[in-house]
């Protein structure tokens, strides 16, 4: 029996198809990617992933993630959430902190309802999709929302949550999310943190590790940021120490150390393709093989690929 091997990209190659779809009831458009395998195995239908941005960030603000997926046989929607595409969600010149407090407190709002609409829309698209195997995968922002869907929607199977808010005593600048876990059901759950993660510290993600219910695992990536989630690591991470960033959060960039002195996107992207994986081919396809791997030394799996990362079992 072949070993099992999350790490390279899978045989099924990918294809990428990008458009819009209209929420009518909430007068908004969403610009929305599709990766899916381009050679899908014949009557066998696809698990579904969705991808939650980040804050700042967009539906392909993790591509490296969502193509290596679809070449294992899912199909992968992200969309542009509700702050990106929304003008009344947009910052006036003069508003005040009661209106920003108002708008944010919107932003937050829209974010389940933004998940949900893109799965009715990816089911009701005649795509070759298994309603019943449906994963949320997120990064920050992202993350949280991940955890906050399956409270109003029973049809989430399992969730990999990068780098989430939510935790009880945000930093300032940092937005103010909350998490119940009021799923009524266990939902397989995978946190993946950075062990140097600025605006979402590790203690913050080691605190909703220890609220989610079920059984969830947590790696921790060693020497790494929160902008070790995106696809261009070194990029967005420097662009972000170069910000002068308005209002409590000014304290950010200044707090975050040179990504010299990180690790390279090359081996974030190898911790995040391959935990990622081997988590929804464990939970949506009940695979024994990823179930064993994640089970045993995974972290052994990544230092001989050259990644520090260790898994984290709580207290």
């Amino acid at each position: 029996m072949p070993e099992y091997a999350p790490f390279g990209l899978g045989t099924a190659g990918v294809s990428e198809r990008s458009f819009v779809a209209a929420d009518e009831a909430r007068g908004r458009t969403f610009p929305i990617d599709l990766w899916q395998p381009a050679r899908a195995d014949t009557g066998t239908r696809c698990p579904l992933v969705v991808f939650s941005h980040c804050s700042g960030g967009s539906r392909r603000s993790a591509a490296y993630l969502c193509g290596h997926l679809a070449s294992h046989g899912y199909l992968i929607a992200a969309m542009d959430h509700s702050e990106v595409v929304a003008s009344e969600l947009a910052p006036g010149p003069d508003e005040t902190a009661t209106q920003r407090a108002s708008r944010v407190d919107a932003i937050i709002a829209s974010r389940v309802p933004d998940v949900r609409f893109l799965i009715d829309h990816v089911l009701a698209a005649g795509l070759n999709v298994d309603a019943d195997r449906i994963g949320l995968a997120g990064h920050s922002f992202g993350g949280w929302t991940a955890l906050a869907v399956p409270e109003q929607d029973a049809r989430i199977g399992a969730v990999v949550a990068m780098g989430p808010g939510g935790g009880s005593n945000p930093l300032p600048g940092i937005l103010p999310l909350e998490l119940t876990f009021a799923w009524g059901r266990d939902i397989p759950v995978l946190y993946l943190a950075a062990a140097d993660d600025v605006p979402v510290p590790l203690a913050a993600v080691r605190e909703l590790f220890g609220r989610t219910p079920g059984s969830p695992r947590m790696f921790v990536l060693q020497r790494a940021d929160h902008q070790h989630f995106f696809d261009d690591v070194e990029g967005e991470h420097e662009a972000l120490r170069a910000m002068t960033l308005p209002g409590d959060a000014a304290w950010i960039p200044a707090a975050m150390r040179p990504v010299s002195e990180l690790c390279s996107g090359a081996e974030a992207h190898e911790f995040v393709r391959g935990l990622t994986l081997a988590h929804f081919d464990a939970t949506l396809r009940q695979s024994e093989a990823a179930a064993r791997f994640l089970a045993g030394d995974a972290a052994a799996a990544l230092a001989a690929r050259g990644v520090d990362a260790a898994e984290y079992r709580g207290c």
